[in-house]
């Protein structure tokens, strides 16, 4: 069995492309299931999906925590999330990137292939969408699916849902992907990070109800518990706020669905930049644009 895990950002098309890699199997003959991780459902956000393939009938149904490949679709994650955890030794990996195989280190020394997925999908659909051309990419370095089956799988699933052009520009995508790729061996020089998780045992689930709000080895559970997960690394903007404009109208705390603004004495604000997610609703609300959304990760005082 061949167990291929995909690291997104939410709009990338991570669900996508584990989707069509699966129907791309299923059309050589393979069995193959694939499904999403989702965090919070938000544009931008770090999700996960996954995909089996096997010529027997697949009966695992947990998500993938050694795969064989790894596929990479924004290449800021490397620095927040360890996408390299349980690759095994002999898996490989596919990374969007401008950069060659040797200057990734994904903490594991795997076979790797690298492309500039983003640039060949602005060149070919005029959107940073790059779930087609990575999986241009996985076929260079995944030699178990072809690549014309590939290109069927995504006329197939993205011709019958976008339109027929569609189909034709994201095949294109995949196809300049596939030729474009760089094939090496990434670094093992970053320490893997165990991420903390703790799963509840049946007899710690009350029937019927939430889980309770305590810690269990230095993980919050229950209510308030996201308060340990920062997300203001999320964001593709942020919000700048420019105090002598602001006529102390709380308009902007009261609206923050994250409660990242603080009310000062003098109801002036100051944002918690760790959890803000840069939605950008203060803005909006703001009756004198005393905040402006500024693109990037930021904080200011």
């Amino acid at each position: 069995m061949y167990e291929i895990r995909f690291h997104g950002r939410g709009g990338q098309g991570a669900v996508m492309a584990a989707q069509a890699l699966a129907e791309a199997a299923v059309l050589e003959g393979y069995f193959a299931q694939a499904f999403p991780y989702f965090g919070a459902e938000r544009r931008g956000a770090p999700v996960r999906a996954f995909a089996r393939i096997d010529k027997e009938k697949i009966r695992v149904k947990s998500q993938v925590y050694e795969p064989d490949i790894l596929v990479v679709l924004d290449e800021s994650l490397l620095e927040i999330d360890p996408v390299g955890e349980g690759l095994k030794p002999s898996g490989k990996a596919v990374i969007n990137t401008t950069k060659m195989p040797e200057e990734i280190d994904l903490g594991v020394e795997v076979e790797c292939g690298t492309v500039d997925a983003t640039g060949i999908a602005l060149e070919s659909i005029k959107a940073p969408i790059v779930n087609t051309a990575i999986l241009g990419a996985l076929a260079r370095v995944f030699d178990v699916i072809s690549l014309e089956s590939i290109l069927n799988a995504i006329m197939n699933r993205f011709g019958e849902k976008l339109g027929h052009q569609s189909g034709v520009m994201n095949a294109e995508a995949a196809r300049i992907a596939y030729l474009r790729t760089k094939i090496g061996r990434c670094s093992a020089r970053r320490q893997l990070a165990k991420t903390k998780v703790w799963l509840p045992a049946w007899y710690e689930i009350p029937p019927g109800n939430a889980l309770p709000q305590h810690a269990i080895e230095g993980v919050l559970i229950g209510p308030g518990s996201m308060v340990q997960n920062y997300t203001g690394t999320w964001r593709t903007q942020t919000p700048h706020y420019t105090k002598d404009k602001c006529i102390r109208c709380l308009r902007c705390w009261f609206s923050c669905p994250e409660g990242c603004i603080e009310r000062m004495e003098d109801d002036y604000e100051r944002w918690d930049y760790r959890y803000c997610k840069g939605c950008g609703i203060c803005a909006q609300v703001c009756p004198v644009n005393a905040i402006e959304m500024i693109r990037g990760v930021h904080e200011w005082q």
